[in-house]
């Protein structure tokens, strides 16, 4: 499977998101791509995110999935998910055909400006796609090892990233991203916003980084669509109980 991320500013509305969208998935298919991995709250974006869900929210899903469903492709996007008096920072996987395959709520809240918005979540999230076992995470949460680690063990072979990752936090998609599919032999999608928002500046740099940390694909600073096929060699490593693995890096 061929998987792409998009990597472009944030949206200045709600609309020019969803044209954003459109465009990036026709763009996925041209290429391809049987899935697309965009930001993370792409919609309606992130620093647009509030405690009250936007007009015509209800809207926003059904958009989305007959979106996918037009270029047969599935996506992965960040939304917030407004829940009674909670909101989640969310991850959505659309399906090819527009039906929603899984939805995790972000687990590590960045800062105050995520705490006092958000409530965080408490699942790991996995599901199948042709013939692949995908796991989702949102932006932070790939800083700790023990998340992605997590999904390995429930058998994920690649990692979904929607991210906002800003200035100065380069060191995230540079190593702290790669290294988490290096350690667990699997590839890491990472798909971050580049430019500026209020007073963020967005450090690009999206990567899918393969099971040995290094770069299948990436992007600079620049918007763009970024594809890679997945490798057909990750390590099974994740499903040999860590005792065994110790004792094999010992002999080493």
């Amino acid at each position: 499977m061929i998987v792409a991320l998009y990597q472009c500013p944030e949206p200045p509305s709600l609309a020019d998101g969803l044209d954003t969208v459109d465009r990036a998935l026709g763009r996925a298919a041209a290429a391809d791509a049987g899935i697309l991995v965009m930001p993370e709250a792409f919609l309606p974006g992130y620093m647009q995110v509030s405690k009250s869900a936007p007009d015509d929210w209800d809207e926003v899903e059904p958009r989305l999935a007959a979106t996918c469903a037009q270029h047969n492709v599935a996506l992965v996007i960040g939304l917030p998910e407004y829940a009674g008096s909670q909101v989640y920072n969310s991850a959505v996987a659309f399906g090819p055909d527009g039906g929603i395959l899984a939805r995790h709520r972000k687990l590590q809240l960045f800062g105050t400006g995520e705490t006092d918005l958000y409530t965080p979540g408490d699942e790991y999230v996995t599901f199948d796609l042709g013939g692949t076992r995908f796991g989702l995470l949102i932006c932070y949460d790939i800083e700790f090892p023990e998340h992605a680690r997590a999904l390995a063990r429930l058998g994920a072979d690649v990692i979904l990233v929607p991210t906002a990752n800003m200035m100065p936090f380069t060191n995230v998609p540079i190593l702290m991203a790669p290294a988490r599919a290096a350690e667990n032999g699997v590839t890491v999608v990472y798909a971050n916003y580049c430019g500026q928002a209020s007073d963020l500046t967005y450090t690009g740099l999206s990567t899918i980084a393969g099971s040995d940390g290094f770069a299948l694909a990436a992007k600079g600073q620049g918007e763009g669509l970024c594809i890679a096929a997945l490798p057909t060699d990750h390590w099974s490593e994740h499903n040999v109980p860590l005792s065994t693995q110790l004792s094999d890096l010992r002999s080493i």
